[in-house]
């Protein structure tokens, strides 16, 4: 039988094991105030933004237009966000956070938060700056910046 590396010898199989336990929590949480954690990340792209032409936020999140179209889609059905004409482009249209949805990121953000003092908690403050520092070195190095949506 041919030798084969044990699957916790894989930093990341170990990294997607914590982050599926700190990503479910929260999207147990988010859902109880009615959104998704996709929803949750384009609502906090667009706070404190002016209105955003689609194809922008894309780019800003990493993700397809397509993509944006069907998350900005469920949020306007949910009065969390709004579309409105681009001043510039006759043909498209800018997004913006509606009042509701302006109201909702803070609950949103608290949750987020919360949750990840709760899990985070079995660290040390050093441990978890350490452990943000690196993650961000690795985000860094490979260029990485599409919006962990799923």
């Amino acid at each position: 039988m041919t030798d084969v590396s044990d699957l916790n010898a894989h930093t990341g199989y170990l990294l997607r094991m914590v982050s599926n336990a700190v990503s479910q929590e929260f999207a147990r949480g988010v859902a109880g105030e009615g959104v998704t954690v996709a929803e949750w990340v384009m609502l906090r792209a667009l706070y404190g933004q002016e209105a955003v032409a689609p194809t922008l936020l894309a780019r800003m999140m990493g993700m397809t237009k397509g993509a944006i179209s069907k998350l900005s889609d469920r949020l306007q059905d949910k009065g969390l966000i709004e579309r409105s004409g681009n001043p510039t482009d006759n043909r498209g249209h800018r997004l913006s956070l509606s009042d509701a949805g302006g109201r909702k990121v803070p609950i949103l953000a608290k949750l987020a938060d919360q949750n990840d003092a709760a899990f985070f908690a079995v660290l040390s403050g050093k441990e978890q700056e350490q452990l943000r520092a690196l993650l961000h070195t690795l985000i860094d190095r490979h260029g990485l910046s599409a919006a962990p949506v799923d």
